[in-house]
């Protein structure tokens, strides 16, 4: 778990890093000033996304304040943070969260359901998509380039489903593209896992379908975009049993 944060005294919410506990051997859960909540919520995302924090662990609200040094709202808050982005789970009223379990079996069932849905949205895309569809594929492409080349997961991941949505939506069924946006939420974990260890080591394969895709786009090749779209999830797939299991 993270250790102390200093206080800074010009503003009751704001805090100053300090060394970390029992994580500080890793350089990546160095806290930064910032509204306390954020420090611990950056810490304890960290913790869990390396495997510091394993799935299952209890996060005690007054264990985790003790820890890092501060008083239990900041915490309640970054916890209630891992929950609406999937990275802890409530147990039962009042009995507090626990980090989240990745399994391959949960993996394999969502990427199942994706690929269902998404080639067919990307089908359906690709057929009707305008050229303002295309200017706006072609501007997340190029932020989510920026973003990798930055070292952004997150922003990466974003600018991606931005890229994604925007083809999808031009097939014209809100619907599904409603199903694929909570399962992009439930799969969040799973994406920055994946996509943390491909910047981290420096593989550019995760982020070479989206151009491919966008390329498709423009011809509106059907055939081209949807191939590539489950192409791409598979490959997502694959890299992330590969992850899990080895972990």
């Amino acid at each position: 778990m993270p250790g102390k944060i200093a206080e800074a005294p010009q503003h009751p919410e704001t805090k100053t890093s300090a060394p970390m506990s029992a994580l500080q051997s890793s350089p990546a859960l160095a806290v930064t000033p910032a509204l306390v909540a954020d420090q611990v919520y950056e810490a304890l995302r960290t913790a869990i996304l390396t495997g510091e924090l394993a799935g299952g662990s209890p996060l005690r609200v007054r264990d985790v304040a003790a820890m890092v040094g501060t008083s239990v709202m900041p915490v309640r808050e970054a916890i209630r943070k891992l929950e609406e982005t999937g990275l802890a789970t409530r147990v039962a009223a009042h009995r507090g969260a626990i980090v989240r379990q990745f399994t391959v079996e949960e993996l394999i069932h969502i990427y199942e359901v994706r690929a269902t849905l998404e080639i067919e949205a990307a089908r359906r895309g690709a057929a009707k998509v305008t050229d303002a569809d295309l200017t706006r594929m072609e501007a997340a492409c190029a932020r989510m380039q920026k973003a990798v080349a930055e070292r952004r997961v997150w922003d990466a991941l974003d600018d991606d489903e931005d890229l994604l949505r925007t083809l999808y939506s031009a097939g014209g069924n809100p619907v599904l593209m409603d199903v694929i946006e909570s399962l992009w939420l439930q799969c969040r974990p799973y994406k920055v896992i994946g996509a943390t260890e491909a910047i981290d080591h420096d593989d550019a394969s995760l982020w070479t379908p989206q151009p491919a895709i966008l390329d498709a786009a423009r011809a509106r090749d059907v055939k081209a975009a949807t191939k590539l779209t489950k192409q791409s999830l598979a490959s997502a797939r694959r890299r992330l049993e590969k992850r899990l299991v080895s972990h």
